[in-house]
């Protein structure tokens, strides 16, 4: 069971998991080796799936995002594994998610300019076959970031 240092010990790292230790004891009103050992049970329980650095976007040359929404008359698993390690060997998707209602899949692609979409639209229709792709591109960005809710961690 977590408690509310627990949880707010998680949301001070989604933050900034480069957080020293030392800061995050002070702002949990731990000691350091207290904190260090929640930080490690954490980890180890899973709730910490892993660290990672966020990179600006346009200073990594790819400001453009771009939503493809995707579907096929295709559902076996092979069919999807094959489309999984499509996807998965192409850099500029993000994102992929399994749908219900009208599309089975989204994409979600970070490209250098809307151009660019063409490239990675032909790198993954040369290897599966699809049904149907619409794409919109992203105009403005409203909210984003990798952070999730802690209060309802057990």
């Amino acid at each position: 069971m977590l408690d509310e240092r627990d949880r707010k010990i998680l949301d001070l790292l989604q933050a900034d998991a480069g957080i020293s230790v030392t800061d995050l004891a002070d702002r949990v009103a731990l000691s350091v080796s207290a904190c260090s050992r929640r930080i490690q049970r954490l980890e180890e329980s899973g709730h910490i799936a892993r660290r990672i650095v966020v990179l600006d976007r346009e200073k990594m040359g790819v400001p453009t995002t771009l939503y493809a929404l995707i579907k096929t008359a295709h559902h076996a698993d092979e069919w999807i594994e094959k489309f999984r390690k499509v996807i998965g060997d192409i850099p500029e998707i993000v994102e992929a998610h399994r749908l219900t209602g009208n599309y089975d899949y989204i994409l979600k692609i970070v490209l250098p300019r809307v151009e660019h979409y063409d490239v990675i639209y032909k790198q993954i229709v040369r290897k599966v076959e699809l049904f149907d792709v619409s794409a919109s591109i992203s105009m403005e960005e409203l909210k984003s970031g990798a952070s999730i809710p802690v209060g309802y961690a057990q």
